[in-house]
């Protein structure tokens, strides 16, 4: 196999010519064995490396800081792997030490040897083409890796919010399905008062709206970015106009609204925006999962459980018990719920443990946070096409639930009084009868009449006031 030498500050290695990733890289690999998942996990992120390296590339090239030729040939690498090209070369753990600088190294590397055979020269010919002097050029790790990591997050974002969409639509079409179909709703678990299983669906359906509305407002903090900060915040190696000149260029290449933000010592330091978006992720995980928590109660039994609705069948649910069936999509979404939940607490911490001017933990804020929302919205989609699209209702049992129950005589109160009613309640579980036998043929309360006024399906989900 024919390699390569190449040196760091620390000494020398031989590098296989197969690879465009370098010495640091070498390294990284040797030294991060720590959760099996490359940065090439994240495709984002990798993209978002690449618009950091071409914007800074076209930045330096136009304040005259790096030759014209060697800027138009990192440019030209990075559009490789924007285009999805050499993923494979991308192959640091995403949890690291340093601050993310492996992964810093192992872009400027990659691009650096793309760079050279575009110019006609070889890899490891850094003469040509450096990873620090030309590819990392008025960068540092502290500015590139964030900014990258928001590029990451933006774009990783719109497919989750489509998974939100897309759940809400199917919320509503189940609203609409289910608009006639009568139910009991509940309180701690005791029957409450008549409802439709529609305005149970529609609730979802709504709830879900406001976890799209916060998602957009936390992908606006996304939006503020340090490029330029280099090390600290100070700017130190970046010629003037450097930093706004950089954002400009990448929101050009990016297409994204981007920022440059006010102080860029706080902005290296601070990571509130990544705390804030998993709060927001975190509590779209929490609502699902009390979702999933409803289905399941809904579909229990079928025979000696609530029996509302019935989930699509998936699969056999035991090994033992013939004809049994679970409830796996929601328990899958309700698992992948409390990782979500977990992850924030990570992310909280790691947050908190960052020292004077820059948080060193980043690379573990990276990794909870592409890992909750591409895990959250496969749940999302899951959820919505192997169950929500595919349930039916019992219609039948909810309606003869509803009429069984203690809980209508409610909506006598304004006609007969709290106290009236309580006892028609307490004679009606004690002696096992119905709100009806009682109240109409019993005691004579109210007329046939009346009662079929008060008790229409209309009057049970959108009750009107009885004097």
């Amino acid at each position: 196999m024919a390699t390569r030498k190449e040196h760091d500050f620390i000494g020398e290695l031989e590098i296989s010519n197969e690879n465009y990733y370098g010495i640091q890289t070498h390294r990284a690999l040797e030294n991060f064995n720590i959760t099996g998942f490359p940065i090439s996990n994240e495709p984002f992120m990798i993209v978002g490396l690449a618009y950091v390296k071409k914007a800074a590339a076209m930045a330096n090239k136009e304040l005259g800081v790096i030759k014209p030729e060697v800027a138009d040939a990192i440019c030209l690498a990075c559009d490789k792997l924007i285009d999805g090209e050499y993923l494979e070369e991308f192959s640091t753990d995403m949890i690291q030490g340093g601050a993310g600088t492996s992964v810093n190294m192992n872009a400027n590397e990659v691009i650096a040897n793309i760079a050279l055979e575009i110019m006609g020269h070889k890899k490891g010919e850094y003469d040509y083409c450096h990873p620090n002097n030309d590819v990392n050029c008025s960068q540092s790790t502290n500015d590139a890796y964030p900014t990258a990591f928001r590029i990451g997050l933006l774009l990783r974002l719109n497919s989750y919010r489509d998974s939100l969409v897309d759940l809400k639509k199917s919320f509503e079409n189940k609203a609409e399905e289910f608009k006639n179909v009568l139910k009991m709703g509940r309180t701690q678990l005791q029957d409450a008062v008549p409802m439709s299983l529609g305005n149970e669906f529609k609730g979802w359906a709504v709830t879900t709206g406001e976890e799209i509305e916060r998602l957009q407002y936390a992908k606006e903090m996304i939006r503020s970015i340090n490029m330029g900060a280099t090390a600290i915040g100070t700017k130190v190696n970046a010629p003037d106009g450097y930093p706004e000149l950089v954002t400009k260029k990448l929101r050009e290449v990016s297409g994204l609204k981007l920022y440059l933000a006010e102080d860029l010592i706080e902005a290296t330091s601070d990571t509130g925006a990544y705390v804030q978006l998993s709060g927001v992720v975190k509590r779209t995980a929490l609502k699902v999962s009390k979702i999933c928590n409803d289905l399941r109660l809904l579909s229990s039994g079928p025979r000696t459980g609530f029996n509302e609705i019935n989930l699509p069948k998936m699969q056999p649910g035991s090994s033992i018990m013939p004809g049994k069936v679970n409830p796996v999509i929601p328990e899958v979404v309700n698992q992948t719920a409390y990782y979500v939940v977990g992850a924030d607490i990570t992310i909280a911490m790691a947050s908190e443990a960052g020292q004077l001017q820059l948080n060193v933990m980043e690379p573990v804020i990276a990794f909870s946070l592409f890992n909750s929302i591409r895990w959250m919205a496969n749940a999302c989609n899951t959820l919505r096409t192997k169950c929500i699209d595919g349930i039916t209702a019992n219609a039948k049992r909810t309606e003869e639930m509803v009429m069984n129950s203690v809980g209508i005589v409610t909506l006598l109160n304004p006609l007969l009084g709290y106290e009236m009613c309580s006892s028609i309640a307490k004679e009606a579980l004690n002696q096992d009868k119905s709100i009806h036998q009682i109240v109409v043929t019993e005691r004579k309360l109210i007329t046939q009449e009346k009662w079929d006024e008060i008790y229409c399906f209309e009057n049970l989900i959108n009750p009107k006031f009885f004097d």
